[in-house]
């Protein structure tokens, strides 16, 4: 039986941001991103929030405002980053809590070479790639330049060419690294536009969502984190990067996860 780990000790998240923070989350319908709202708006009740998935959410916080967007599709994204600088101005943070591991019969984690297929690739680069890359295209634009900001993306230790030791999962192991490559190469261009702002993965370790449900039987030392406490903890890694930090891949416990 898989422990489940929900540690609720935890301060004020995001204390280097300020007292007010302006924050936008990708995915806020998902396990981490909704816990991400939650924490972030019980923790800072000055923040203000915005929640974006695909369907407005009818369960969110006083302090947070919904609101639609669809990665798959460049005119929304668009729209979403529009309608996030109109109210509230320049953001402090901004998540990208997606990802597609698995779909039902249609996609499912390759076990073999013999199970690879072209929609599957697809599909997994346009939810894991395409849209995180299009969400920095119009949301880095509005990131605060006189203090510290963040563009922060949900990665995976899987997507690491460096610690891939077991093969397999082609579809989602390649778009993970691939999301990492597009998370360096934004990290060195907003290093010359925006000097204050940090560009990073996140890795939130096995959390107790849908996307991770059909494996964690795998899963090593069988710990599983709750979707709150891997908010708190990415938050904790958050709240300490400096920008010297950049560009990089990091874990829940705040470890740099190799390329």
């Amino acid at each position: 039986m898989a422990k489940l780990i929900d540690n609720h000790a935890h301060s004020r998240c995001l204390n280097s941001f300020g007292t007010s923070p302006n924050v936008s989350i990708i995915g806020a319908s998902g396990g981490i991103g909704a816990a991400l709202t939650h924490v972030i708006c019980r923790e800072i009740p000055n923040a203000t929030v915005h929640a974006y998935s695909r369907r407005l959410l009818t369960e969110i916080p006083d302090n947070a405002t919904s609101s639609t967007i669809d990665l798959e599709d460049e005119k929304s994204i668009a729209e979403a980053a529009s309608r996030a600088f109109r109210e509230t101005g320049h953001l402090d943070a901004v998540f990208v809590a997606t990802g597609l591991l698995h779909d039902g019969e249609a996609i499912q984690p390759e076990k073999s070479w013999r199970a690879i297929n072209a929609f599957s690739l697809e599909q997994a680069f346009r939810i894991n790639t395409v849209g995180p890359a299009l969400i920095a295209k119009h949301f880095l634009p509005l990131m605060k330049r006189d203090g510290k900001s963040i563009f922060a993306c949900l990665s995976a230790r899987v997507g690491s060419i460096g610690d891939n030791q077991l093969g397999g999962w082609y579809a989602y192991r390649s778009s993970k690294a691939a999301l990492n490559m597009i998370i360096k190469t934004l990290s060195i261009e907003l290093q010359r536009s925006n000097s204050n702002a940090i560009c990073v993965g996140l890795h939130p370790g096995t959390v107790d969502t849908n996307l991770s449900k059909p494996f964690q039987g795998n899963v090593r030392h069988r710990e599983i984190f709750t979707p709150y406490n891997a908010a708190n903890m990415l938050l904790s890694v958050v709240d300490n990067l400096t920008t010297a930090d950049s560009g990089k891949i990091f874990s829940w416990d705040g470890s740099v996860i190799p390329y």
